[in-house]
């Protein structure tokens, strides 16, 4: 007993046991289905088992025109999102840290309060806002305009709106929050030698806050590409299911759910989920070499 209790209190020891719950949820959660993952899409599972079909999977793929749909909406959400998502919360980051705006804790709690929200109640709200009938909100106003209603989430740029509206009001208010931390992070002596300089606020913006905002900024694009990429509840519940019209709110999720869940062809789904897990790889990976975050090879030396 003595022995175990003396071994248990050991500085030496229990590093490694306060690490040990974190090891045993990666390995559990994370690694082993990484692992699983990618081996099933080299097999066909069923009830009655596995069977190793090799690359049959990811051939079908190549040839599948409804993925190869579900792959161009995602990555134009995903552009989308991040023309969005990125200029704007800075901006409004830069305006609430500035002296111009009072009551500064207020509107950070306003702006933070939609990502709160579930998704499912999100998504159902705008569903309704934009829905067909003429009880819809938008019906409602285009009807009082003495305008007919319209199909809203029939057509991919009406549809659209709605999905990047969403986006927009419920994650704007967090991305703001990085960015605020960010310009807390900024020596107010350089904006104090920017005036002595004479430099006026747009000067002080672009050589000052910009450049010091990188690294908040390339961490804002690594999660906002993962989260274009992964989108898929929001379009679930606009459009009420995963059968948009024409497939218009279909993304690469909504593909794996649709053969893994709805079709039951699991080695088919995780064959587009590593092609997913591919395609965001790639994605960061070249965005942070762009950035100059990520350096191939050893820097050289002035």
């Amino acid at each position: 007993m003595k022995k175990a209790k003396k071994l248990l209190y050991s500085q030496k020891i229990a590093p490694y046991v306060f690490v040990v719950p974190f090891v045993l949820s990666l390995l559990i959660f994370w690694l082993y289905p990484l692992v699983s993952g990618i081996s099933m899409s080299f097999q066909d599972v069923s009830f009655g088992g596995m069977k190793w079909v090799g690359l049959k999977h990811f051939k079908k793929l190549l040839g599948d025109k409804v993925f190869r749909i579900a792959v161009g909406n995602s990555l134009e959400y995903m552009v989308l999102t991040l023309l969005l998502m990125v200029p704007i919360p800075m901006l409004l980051a830069v305006l609430l840290e500035s002296r111009l705006t009072k009551a500064k804790g207020v509107w950070k709690v306003i702006m933070y309060i939609p990502a709160l929200t579930s998704v499912v109640i999100s998504g159902l709200l705008f569903r309704l806002m934009f829905s067909e009938g003429d009880n819809g909100q938008l019906n409602v106003i285009m009807n009082a305009l003495g305008k007919a209603s319209q199909p809203w989430l029939r057509s991919k740029s009406t549809g659209w709106c709605a999905l990047l509206l969403l986006c927009v009001w419920r994650w704007t208010g967090v991305n703001i929050l990085y960015y605020v931390a960010g310009l807390k992070a900024i020596d107010t002596s350089l904006y104090e030698s920017g005036d002595i300089d004479g430099a006026n606020g747009w000067q002080k913006f672009r050589y000052i806050t910009l450049p010091l905002l990188k690294p908040t900024t390339v961490y804002v694009v690594t999660i906002s590409v993962f989260a274009g990429l992964s989108m898929f509840l929001e379009s679930f519940m606009i459009w009420g299911g995963n059968g948009s019209p024409k497939n218009i709110g279909l993304t690469i999720v909504g593909y794996l759910y649709r053969r893994g869940i709805e079709k039951n062809e699991m080695g088919y789904a995780c064959a587009v989920g590593v092609v997913l897990m591919v395609i965001a790889l790639v994605i960061n990976f070249v965005q942070l070499i762009a950035t100059g975050t990520f350096h191939i090879g050893k820097k050289k030396e002035d």
